[in-house]
This record gives structure tokens, sequence and C-alpha cells, in this order.
């Protein structure tokens, strides 16, 4: 016969029940509500790494890169509440973890110090459009567009080959990332904008005759990024929907950069 209390189960649900609550708490606290920032993140780099190869430093780079996205995106958020204190835990944890590992990359590869004014103007926009509170302005997400883009050259420097090798594809980003940036307003912020709507497929369309320029292989892909911000505003799509869809577009877009480099 068991010994169980039969009261034992209705006081383990609780505490059970609660450890996820407290997780999902944690989370929100800890990890921005900015989901298709990810892949923006990485997809520059994974490009990187795919065209001159991996090697160690490109591990703490990455650590750099997602945890200095993460200060940035808190300290912003410290400069638009005027409330610092606010923000500090989550400031100190992600200072300490880019910290040392950015040092990591500037000792193995001390020239990747040449990018740094670059990414301070571009933080610096950041920066005033968040002491503005108008961190949804286009130009604000295309400096962000921008800084991530740069890391393709980022990556090159700290495996030792020449920035040059990687400016197609560096250009090749800019237009695809620069393109999301308006197809996404279309979508969601200025759904109904038919401004916005020409601007999106003007790019696009430009964005096409650009990238079948640098390579003709290019020109699948772009075609079909064009299609899609042709047709799909003023869908009823939910975000979510929205978001599956540019993450398959960032993974037609990698592999096609690979395939044609």
């Amino acid at each position: 016969m068991s010994t169980r209390s039969p009261a034992a189960p209705e006081t383990a649900g609780p505490a059970t029940a609660r450890r996820p609550v407290n997780r999902q708490r944690v989370l929100r606290r800890y990890l921005p509500p900015q989901h298709g920032a990810w892949a923006m993140l990485l997809l520059p780099y994974l490009v990187g790494v795919a065209l001159v190869g991996a090697g160690w430093p490109q591990l703490p780079l990455l650590g750099a890169w997602l945890a200095g996205y993460l200060l940035s995106y808190y300290v912003f958020q410290a400069v638009k509440s005027r409330r610092p204190r606010r923000f500090l835990a989550q400031i100190r944890l992600y200072a300490l973890i880019a910290a040392p590992l950015a040092l990591a990359v500037v000792v193995v590869r001390p020239a990747v110090l040449w990018y740094a004014p670059a990414y301070a103007v571009l933080l610096a926009v950041n920066a005033g459009y968040a002491w503005r509170r108008r961190e949804r302005a286009l130009l604000n997400d295309l400096a962000s567009v921008v800084q991530s883009c740069l890391l393709i050259f980022v990556v090159a420097t700290v495996s030792g080959v020449s920035p040059g090798q990687v400016v197609p594809a560096f250009v090749a980003l800019l237009l695809y990332l620069t393109g999301t940036v308006c197809y996404v307003k279309t979508m969601i912020r200025e759904r109904g904008s038919a401004a916005y709507r020409r601007l999106s497929i003007g790019f696009h369309l430009a964005a096409l005759a650009v990238a079948t320029l640098l390579d003709v292989g290019l020109a699948p892909i772009f075609l079909v990024l064009l299609i899609r911000a042709w047709l799909l505003p003023g869908r009823a799509l939910r975000p979510a929907l929205v978001g599956v869809i540019e993450i398959v577009c960032s993974v037609l877009v990698l592999g096609t950069l690979v395939l044609v480099s």
C-alpha cells in the first residue's frame, strides 16, 4: 500500500504550475519582444561564415554580436523611458557578457576596430530616435539594417580575409533587408498606406535590377521578394505568419548567396 499522502498532488501542483510562469517572466524581462530582429542579426553572420570559412574566433564574435544587440536594446529602452535604473539589471548582465567576448575578438584581430566609428555613428542615430521615442521610424530601421549588414565585413576581417571579397554579398544583403523593412511596414504598422506600398514595390523593382547586375543567379530570389511585396500587402495575414514568411525568405537568400558566391 502506498504511503503517499492524498494531498501530495494538490500541494505539488501549484509549485509546478508556478515554474513556467516564473520562467516566462524572466524571459520577458531579459529578452526583447523583437522576434524579427533575430533574422536580421543572424543572416549576415551566417552568410559571412559560409563565404569566408569558419574559425574559432567567429564564436566569440557571434556571442559579442548577440549580447551587444541585447545590451543596446536595453540601453535604448533606458534612454527612451528616461528611467535607466529600471533596466540596470539587463544592461549589467549583457555588458558583462559582451565586453570579454568583444575583447577576445579585438585581441585576435585588432583590425576590427576600424569598424568602430561606423557603428558608433549608427548607434548614435538609434539613440537619437530612442530619445525622441520614434524608434519605429524608417530611417532608424535603416540604420539598424546597415549595422547588421556591416557585420559581414567584420566576419571577413576576423577570418583574415579581404573585406573586398564579400562586397557583393554585402550589397545583396543590404538590398534584401532594406526591402524587408519596407515590406513588413506595409503588412503591419503601415497597413493600408498606399505611399508605403508604392515605396516597397518601387524599391523591390530597383533591388531586382541591381541584384541581377551583381549576379544573374540572384535574380530568381529577388523576383520572389518582389512578388511577395506586390501581392501580400492588403491581405489579412497575422504578424506571426508574416514572420514565418520572412524566415523562409531569409533561408532562401542565405542559400542563394552561398550558391552564387
